[in-house]
């Protein structure tokens, strides 16, 4: 066991006293956090916790119930964490506002806009929406809130036109009373207009509850990214020492084969568990994110660390030398780096490509991370925790059973 120990150790200082390995360890991870930070707006003056609030400006040039039903639906509370609703005292002024850039859209209610709910003429464009180019997404959002409520007076319009023909047709009305009913109808629906035009906006609680954080996400992948760079040098190391010769006298001293490939794979996944370590804890200090459960930060860590470490030691295995070793784990730092979620999100994969994606450590540790940050325990991370000691142990398998195969008679 000292022995195991001592090899493990004496890797791990030659990797931590290369300077060129610790920019690419720490520093680079550091950096690309940072600046995928600032691209997603990460960094921002706000704290991210939702959208930005639309500007709407709101003329009302009516007196009638109908307006003042439209003024209330789009300064409701239900819509305050998406609208910013103020008033201007005329159209000019309004539409000067959104012109300025200082809103998304203008509502201008006309001075007949009540008397089109009796007059039968078309309500579509009864109601001026001034909108910002600038800001179309905005704009349409305040669109398609109007449209929702004119649609909902036309249709109370047509239900108390409805009401009144068909009382008609009964006889229990005379033509005479037919537009009394009608206007009753509609005086009835005024009154309750406010209860009938209230808008559901259900996920507003599961944002709250959920909260996405890009940062988290990010330091995550990158931390799992340049992960696969140490378990790849860990793995040329086998191969340099093999060719210096140092492997050969190794296995002549009283120190067996298996003795020197344990201690060499402890020695790249202690440079793996203290690289991750040390990005989760600055992550921590620099940016500010907390990532939970210090259980669960513990078990995903050891967890993916060992699995990168399979395939450093199963790339190893299989390479004839260090060019190979370096090659051959380059691709596969960008391939999984892409593969496991690093850059695109696996929610945007089709159905394969999401299986497929469960070979790599990234995408189990980008989901136990997740589940982490969103306040999970660990409880919630058994199965990321599961396959990745599981794809640990199976590369572990392969890799000692290539070494046997293809280093023991050579060393």
């Amino acid at each position: 066991m000292k022995k195991i120990l001592a090899i493990g150790w004496k890797d791990l200082l030659i990797i931590y006293r290369d300077r060129a390995a610790w920019i690419m360890m720490l520093a680079a991870p550091l950096v690309l956090t940072v600046a995928m930070g600032f691209v997603t707006g990460s960094f921002g003056d706000d704290d991210n916790s939702g959208p930005q609030q639309i500007g709407a400006v709101i003329v009302n040039q009516d007196v009638g119930q109908v307006a003042a039903g439209l003024v209330e639906t789009l300064q409701a509370e239900e819509l305050a964490g998406l609208l910013a609703p103020t008033t201007a005292p005329s159209a000019t002024a309004a539409r000067q506002t959104v012109d300025d850039d200082r809103a998304a859209a203008a509502v201008i209610i006309p001075a007949d806009f009540s008397a089109t709910l009796t007059d039968g003429s078309d309500m579509a464009g009864a109601v001026e929406i001034y909108t910002n180019p600038g800001r179309p997404i905005s704009a349409s959002i305040v669109e398609s809130i109007v449209a929702d409520y004119l649609s909902q007076v036309e249709m109370a319009l047509v239900s108390s036109q409805v009401t009144a023909s068909q009382l008609l047709s009964s006889g229990r009305v005379t033509p005479e009373e037919v537009a009394t009913v009608a206007g009753a109808a509609a005086t009835q629906w005024e009154a309750g207009q406010s209860a009938a035009i209230t808008i559901d906006r259900e996920t507003a609680t599961v944002q709250e509850e959920s909260a996405f954080n890009p940062l988290a996400y990010f330091a995550t992948g990158m931390a799992v990214f340049f992960l696969m760079y140490t378990v790849t040098i860990g793995g040329r190391s086998i191969l340099n020492e093999r060719e210096d010769g140092t492997l050969t006298r190794m296995l002549v001293t009283p120190t067996r084969y298996a003795q020197v490939l344990a201690g060499k794979v402890l020695g790249v996944y202690l440079s793996g568990l203290v690289q991750v370590t040390l990005l989760i804890g600055a992550s921590s200090l620099l940016f500010n994110l907390d990532w939970g459960a210090p259980a669960g930060i513990a078990l995903l860590i050891i967890a993916v660390v060992a699995a990168a470490t399979g395939w450093g030691m199963l790339l190893a295995a299989s390479s004839k030398t260090p060019g190979q070793v370096n090659a051959v784990g380059t691709a596969m730092m960008l391939i999984f780096g892409i593969l496991g979620g690093t850059f695109i999100s696996i929610e945007a994969f089709s159905g394969f490509m999401r299986a497929l994606s469960k070979i790599t450590p990234h995408a189990w540790a980008l989901d136990g991370f997740g589940s982490l940050v969103s306040g999970g325990g660990p409880a919630d991370i058994m199965l990321p925790v599961l396959a990745l000691l599981s794809m640990a142990a199976l590369l572990f398998a392969a890799a000692v059973v290539v070494f046997q195969r293809r280093w023991v008679s050579v060393a």
